[in-house]
């Protein structure tokens, strides 16, 4: 399972428990009713009858499923004749249409804004594949990677496969269902294993009267990173593992966590604490010569026209592509540069301005400049250069 570290690459899927198609059973007639990038504008799964069908769910905005598509296009091209690769996206067309224009393809893309493929089968979390034979019996619920040219091979002969199963949890309310507690608890801390199904996330709880600012709940992270939010919610481009265990089991075990404390003064402190208390791992902060890159101001008169912010508190949401955000200041959009990982590297704010904006904008990460070109129309840039910066270094 990967990992995905914001609540905006964690993909919660509506589904129909009574229509959902399992491994080693027949699709029925669902209609693909939006096809970008193929000869036909609709079609449906029954229409592929001898041929061997790969649904692969994926989003834009989720990093692995970026990853796995070159995989996928060398699948097409080697299989041509006998497999139909259909990417499916409940995202606008509008945005499908700009991904393919940017990263031309040989795959076909069908817009699901009506959730109906979704909602066939047991889907939780991208990417996901969907593997169905000739005769149109589902043979795998997999991830990409273990889609291969013989898998292919194999199938079209009626080999039987057996592939890994992502088997997703489908629990509506992971948080509520594992880590119930009371709005008066004043205190608590629970670690426990993996949740089987789940991917990586954390709930901050900013919208609970009760528990605002003092808890924090996590599920399937490893430990390092339970440290690094423990250290400030350090980005990973700041961390140094200096450890002998990097590849060890220990550092590839999943963890959940639940905190509570009494006030938000106390959160990380604890967290550091308990972590100490458990875990035989040294943590903390050294100078170290990095490259990194420097946010600077480009046109100052430019950032004379950002709107000043009349908002009375920070609020600010991200996905790939968009950045929304009240009552922020450039330092921020420099802080999403590091943690979306756009550039992957320690982004440092040298703007040396303390101003409050409203600022929000959207680009394309698959068109090579487009980002440095938002930043130039506010009157910024990133330069690459060496810093002494902090680094929070695992011994």
């Amino acid at each position: 399972m990967k990992t995905i570290l914001s609540a905006t690459l964690f993909l919660l899927l509506s589904f129909n428990a009574f229509s959902q198609i399992k491994v080693g059973q027949r699709v029925t007639n669902i209609p693909i009713q939006n096809l970008l990038n193929a000869p036909l504008k609709q079609t449906q799964l029954s229409d592929f009858n001898g041929k061997v069908i790969l649904l692969e769910f994926w989003a834009t905005y989720c990093g692995p499923c970026i990853t796995a598509m070159s995989h996928l296009q060398e699948l097409q091209k080697e299989c041509t004749g006998k497999l139909r690769i259909i990417t499916v996206t409940s995202e606008k067309e509008s945005r499908i249409k700009k991904f393919i224009e940017n990263k031309p393809s040989n795959l076909w893309f069908a817009v699901d804004s009506a959730n109906l493929l979704q909602q066939s089968f047991p889907l939780r979390t991208i990417p996901e594949s969907v593997l169905i034979d000739k005769n149109g019996v589902v043979v795998a619920i997999t991830e990409p990677q273990n889609i291969t040219k013989q898998v292919i091979a194999d199938v079209m002969v009626d080999k039987k496969i057996n592939l890994p199963l992502k088997d997703d949890n489908m629990v509506a309310d992971p948080y509520a269902t594992y880590f119930p507690a009371d709005s008066t608890t004043q205190s608590l801390f629970v670690l426990q294993p993996e949740i089987k199904g789940l991917n990586s996330s954390k709930k901050n709880y900013n919208n609970n009267k009760a528990f605002y600012g003092r808890r924090l709940t996590i599920i399937n992270f490893p430990l390092m990173d339970l440290y690094r939010i423990a250290y400030g919610d350090i980005s990973y481009r700041r961390v140094l593992d200096l450890t002998s265990k990097s590849d060890s089991i220990e550092a590839r075990r999943m963890y959940c966590m639940d905190i509570i404390v009494p006030t938000a003064a106390d959160l990380l402190p604890t967290l550091k604490r308990e972590l100490k208390a458990k875990f035989d791992l040294q943590a903390d902060f050294e100078k170290r010569t990095k490259q990194v890159y420097v946010l600077t101001i480009a046109d100052a008169s430019k950032i004379g026209h950002l709107k000043p912010s009349t908002a009375q508190a920070y609020k600010f949401s991200y996905m790939s592509g968009n950045f929304n955000g009240q009552y922020v200041q450039l330092k921020d959009i420099a802080s999403y540069i590091e943690k979306s990982g756009i550039i992957r590297a320690p982004i440092l704010d040298e703007t040396n301005d303390s101003h409050y904006y409203d600022i929000a904008f959207t680009y394309l990460p698959e068109k090579k400049g487009d980002f440095e070109n938002v930043l130039l129309s506010l009157g910024l840039q990133v330069t690459k250069t060496d810093r002494d910066i902090d680094m929070l270094v695992f011994k």
